[in-house]
């Protein structure tokens, strides 16, 4: 048993959905068109099946391994969290027994919605497949991305790394400049980040998490950590500006940066080779889950962005 006092504020938390770590499409499909007791039936006769790797599992992995680099202190914690009952979890502990990964912490809800539950395991990042939970994680100020499905091959990071790849506005940033070029065109985009280069831009559901894990990155010498933190913005000059002042004033270290004014982003996140990569637009985030793993990003559901973007397409 784990010591009472325990904090989980002291390391990044990593909260995952069960169906995010695996493979769970097949038990997913009976759940939705046979119903629970059908489900429950499947998950009991193989129980000793174990499950696949799902889209998360290899950045759960690589995280967890960033808890053998300093002796006697650990990074990093990953609480798996599933709407099953404990009865019907117990094909998930075996799993994760099976794969030995040190995750010590589960959240079976019985059917709850899981967003009720981030905080009290102090939450900083939330992965799932559920839109749903991750809306509700958004709106509560959470960092949460809908995770896509595996890439079409395996995919295999850099390895005793990870690398984390965030698109820069509405994820890092706040949406005020997604909502200038969506509402004014590019040229007011332009006129604006050019007018307030000198000025950081706003924090994102994001700010938080990438800070964090640049001061873990200061656990290890400059440049060798770890960590790779990468931007993949369709941003390109002037705009580029903006972007590496903020993070200079924000005190956080990017080892990679890409600019592509609007050229394609999965060629270079294949190269880059994240073990997640962030964005808030199905247009990148769907040819990037064909090679890299990838998640979206959602509004929360009261920004102007999102209020924006509805009544547009109602137009």
């Amino acid at each position: 048993m784990s010591k009472t006092n325990y904090k989980l504020e002291d390391v990044i938390v990593i909260g995952v959905s069960s169906r995010a770590l695996f493979n769970l499409e097949k038990e997913n499909k009976i759940f939705q068109e046979k119903g629970l007791d059908e489900f429950s039936k499947y998950q009991f006769e193989n129980e000793d099946k174990i499950l696949g790797k799902g889209t998360a599992f290899p950045l759960v992995q690589a995280l967890l391994n960033l808890n053998t680099k300093i002796d006697n202190k650990r990074l990093i914690e990953v609480v798996v969290m599933s709407r099953n009952s404990p009865e019907t979890g117990l094909r998930m502990m075996k799993s994760i027994e099976k794969y030995e990964l040190d995750i010590t912490r589960t959240a079976l809800t019985g059917g709850e919605p899981l967003a009720a539950y981030l905080d009290a395991f102090s939450i900083d990042l939330f992965l799932s497949k559920d839109e749903d939970d991750i809306q509700n994680a958004v709106d509560k100020d959470v960092a949460a991305a809908i995770v896509y499905n595996t890439p079409d091959s395996d995919f295999v990071g850099i390895e005793d790394e990870v690398r984390f790849a965030f698109d820069a506005d509405a994820v890092v940033f706040s949406d005020e400049s997604e909502l200038i070029y969506k509402e004014q065109g590019l040229e007011a985009f332009l006129k604006h980040e050019k007018d307030n280069r000198d000025s950081p831009l706003n924090e994102g559901p994001f700010a938080k998490l990438i800070k964090m894990l640049a001061l873990t990155q200061k656990e290890f010498e400059l440049g060798k950590a770890p960590i790779r933190i990468g931007i993949v913005t369709a941003r390109n000059s002037p705009a580029h500006i903006r972007v590496i002042k903020t993070f200079k004033a924000w005190g956080v270290y990017i080892d990679s940066a890409f600019f592509l004014g609007g050229v394609s982003k999965d060629k270079v996140l294949k190269a880059f080779r994240p073990h997640i990569f962030f964005d808030d637009q199905d247009t990148h985030v769907g040819p990037a889950s064909r090679v890299v793993p990838s998640s979206r990003v959602p509004y929360k559901s009261d920004s102007k962005l999102s209020n924006f973007l509805k009544s547009n397409k109602k137009d």
